[in-house]
């Protein structure tokens, strides 16, 4: 006759793996599919830390990405970040160095 205290250990034993090996494929499920988030324009608004009227007057001059639909607007998240990091400006040290590239490519073509 078998211990049930090692029936009982091996059972959580089965148990702790199959949560483990659970766990590890979740992981590899949400990064190979990452799926952009669609916001309202509420949430556009917190996301972007702006009022609605200002979301609003920001479609109308077209300078949010925004996809319509059925009298709805609605935001990509990464088209959203894409808009901020368009916004960005650069440092001086940046600019220097642009500045320097720009002046070597302008000196090979005189």
């Amino acid at each position: 006759m078998t211990n049930p205290f090692e029936t009982i250990e091996a059972r959580l034993n089965n148990i702790e793996g199959l949560l483990l090996d659970l766990k590890h494929s979740e992981k590899e499920t949400s990064t190979s599919d990452p799926v952009d988030k669609l916001l309202t324009v509420k949430d556009t608004a917190k996301f972007l830390s702006l009022s609605v009227p200002t979301v609003y007057s920001l479609i109308s001059k077209g300078e949010l990405p925004v996809m319509k639909r059925s009298k709805r607007c609605y935001f990509s998240q990464s088209d959203l970040i894409d808009y901020l990091k368009a916004g960005r400006k650069k440092t001086v040290s940046e600019i220097a160095a642009d500045a320097d590239e720009y002046l070597k490519k302008k000196g090979n073509k005189v």
